[in-house]
């Protein structure tokens, strides 16, 4: 596993030009969108503010609900950076226009010119995203996806900030010359990017719009975890486009603000998700790491629930548009301002996860589909989001802080809903959490750990941390099988319920529960999941391995597939293990003691025994020792009195 930071992709070929290009993008559709937007709310009728601000909004995402089917079938069809620069050269036609509406100072041509930037932005997600996993290793797409949503969002930064500098401007010819000047330069950056073969050039076209939008859905659908994540980044969009689109009106109603309050505000937001998304890589160990989706969730509630009530207790005694300076010296503006820097990392760590989390379990030929099918549901919740401002705000007369806080609420409904169908979050985020705060671990050849398919991990057993240690570092979500004692134990049940662990019991305790174990672990094997299993049958009582049970060798009988030896190391003595035999004599020990989880090479399903499994644990423990000379065991002593 490469050491290298995720700026280190900047330094590549593979990277740069393809960042560079989707910056320029970002940045640009943000110089026009924030000039249009701030166009709107100052220099329109009042009466129709709030209504084109969220026309604007709602015909920006409409072709990404109208368009990403085809895109993503062409993005997998054809080469991606030939797709890319042409999709650039259309920017360039776009932005001419738009030059044309800046001339005329027409709302409606510039409104129609944001239609036709949303179009473009539909053809080019399903290739950005499709592009990533084909060039960036495993390791590195946590990184690279955090490079690009915090670029994305620092991108929304610069360009609202230029946006709002020019279009405050008696002439309109600054504005149209950056929207063009900066359309040019992601096309020179698009033909630098490396040649990619297309991911599956014998697809067919299906040039009907709907019956294409409907396939795509259905595909996302099949997949149950890639359909939930979808269902995460759409929720996010839906929070994040309410949270954005009001930020000017915010800016004018609440705060009395001008333009460059509004700058400061989306500024904040901005790079708080800068900030966010280039933790993740860090806080993840380079992995992706589904485990940060939750505490990002909780963070989004906090913090805009907060936001919400800063807002509606906000009075005011001021006449007008102030300044920047005058509205940050009103008090409460200050808390109002860290609140959005806050939502904006915590969007990011929940953002960045979900989006690797799609493109890490789609099939390589159909990650720019499934792409594509996020973003039709991404337009989807967003088109929602235009109209529910629409109706608080225009048809109800509720303020701006009032929605925030309707948003707030849906979101922590949304979130509990996702979690409870996928409480894979919640597993991984114990597990992140026990294994970063109460151990430091070192990992040793986790890409031994097949990609896909069914596959059993077999561990030593020394605490009962050996599950959390496992979950906190593997790769693919695992499955357990527990004894059936332990997986009822009060208070615990519920979390090895939520991890779906598979209780057993010995012939002699419980032959039903031994059978039902059986037919789970077939099940699962068949679904391509990975099982864990501790063939000792129990913990350890002794700090050392005990005999391999030949339970394995039944179930590989009937479902043959490989099996990856694995040996946990210095865990031995801490108060998860059986080193005290009285649990109230267990005091807490080895807390960020440095342990170690090495994993070993698979072994073929015809090669494996339950004698043959056990050599190779132990050669694995050992080498662990010999590797690790600082991580020695403690002396052997299981005298209760000790």
């Amino acid at each position: 596993m490469s050491t290298h930071s995720q700026f280190h992709l900047l330094k590549e070929r593979r990277y740069l030009p393809f960042f560079l290009t989707q910056f320029f993008g970002a940045f640009n559709d943000n110089v026009f969108k924030n000039a249009l937007i701030i166009m709107i709310g100052f220099k329109v009728a009042e009466g129709q503010i709030d209504f084109l601000t969220n026309l604007a909004g709602g015909l920006f995402i409409l072709p990404f609900l109208l368009f990403s089917s085809f895109a993503g079938q062409v993005a997998d069809k054809y080469p991606k950076d030939l797709l890319i620069r042409r999709v650039k050269m259309g920017e360039i036609a776009i932005m001419l226009l738009a030059s044309v509406g800046f001339y005329l100072n027409h709302v409606g041509l510039l409104i129609f010119v944001l239609f036709l930037m949303g179009s473009q932005s539909s053809l080019f997600g399903p290739v950005k995203y499709g592009y990533l996993p084909e060039k960036l290793n495993r390791n590195e797409l946590m990184g690279g996806n955090g490079l690009v949503e915090s670029s994305t969002f620092i991108s929304i930064l610069l360009g609202t900030i230029l946006g709002g500098i020019l279009i405050a401007m008696d002439s309109y010819l600054p504005i149209s010359l950056a929207v063009v000047g900066f359309a040019t330069l992601g096309y020179l950056s698009a033909r630098q990017i490396p040649k990619t073969p297309a991911a599956e050039p014998g697809i067919n076209l299906d040039w009907g719009l709907w019956r294409a939008t409907k396939a795509n859905l259905t595909v996302v659908r099949k997949h149950r975890d890639i359909f939930l994540a979808v269902m995460g980044i759409s929720w996010f969009w839906f929070l994040g486009s309410v949270f954005l689109i009001q930020m000017t009106n915010f800016s004018r109603q609440v705060l009395h603000g001008d333009e460059y309050v509004v700058t400061l505000l989306l500024t904040l937001f901005s790079v708080g998700i800068g900030i966010g998304s280039l933790l993740c890589e860090k806080l993840s160990n380079r992995r992706v790491e589904i485990g940060l989706v939750p505490v990002g969730a909780l963070g989004l509630a906090i913090f805009g629930l907060d936001l919400s009530i800063a807002g509606m207790g906000l009075k005011l005694e001021v006449e007008g548009i102030v300044g920047l300076a005058e509205v940050l010296s009103f008090a409460g503006t200050y808390r109002i301002n860290f609140d959005l820097l806050m939502i904006g990392v915590f969007g990011g760590l929940y953002i960045v996860p979900l989006y690797s989390m799609v493109q890490t379990r789609a099939e390589r030929s159909q990650v720019s589909r499934m792409i594509a099918g996020n973003n039709i549901y991404n337009a989807l919740f967003m088109v929602v989001a235009a109209l529910l401002g629409m109706v608080v705000l225009a048809v109800l007369k509720w303020s701006i802080p009032q929605l925030f806080l309707i948003t707030i609420g849906l979101h922590i409904i949304v979130s509990l809903i996702i979690f409870k169908l996928m409480p894979d979050f919640i597993v991984r985020l114990i597990a992140w959490v026990v294994s970063t705060l109460v151990y430091r671990t070192r990992y040793k050849g986790l890409h031994n750990i097949p990609a896909e398919g069914g596959v059993i991990l077999a561990c030593n057993h020394i605490s009962f941390m050996d599950p959390v240690i496992i979950s906190a570092r593997s790769p693919r979500p695992v499955r357990y099988v527990m004894h059936n004692r332990i997986y009822h134990l009060p208070v615990l049940h519920w979390i090895f319920r939520l991890a779906r662990c598979i209780p057993i019991a010995s012939e002699k305790e419980n032959p039903e529960v031994l059978a039902e174990a059986y037919r789970q672990i077939y099940a699962r094997l068949d679904a391509g999941e990975v099982v864990v299993v501790f063939p000792e049958g129990r913990l350890t009582p002794d700090g050392q391995i005990g005999e391999f049970k030949r339970g394995i060798e039944k179930v590989l009988q009937k479902k043959p597939v490989p099996v990856v030896p694995m040996a946990l190391n210095n865990l031995w003595g801490s108060m998860f293990s059986r080193y005290r035999k009285k649990w109230y004599q267990r005091w807490p020990r080895k807390l960020w003691a440095r342990i170690e989880l090495i994993v070993g090479e698979p072994m073929l399903p015809e090669e494996v025994t339950a004698a043959e499994l056990q050599r190779r644990v132990k050669e694995l423990k050992s080498q662990a020792k010999a590797d690790n000379p600082l991580l020695p065991e403690p002396p052997l002593n299981t005298d209760s009195k000790a």
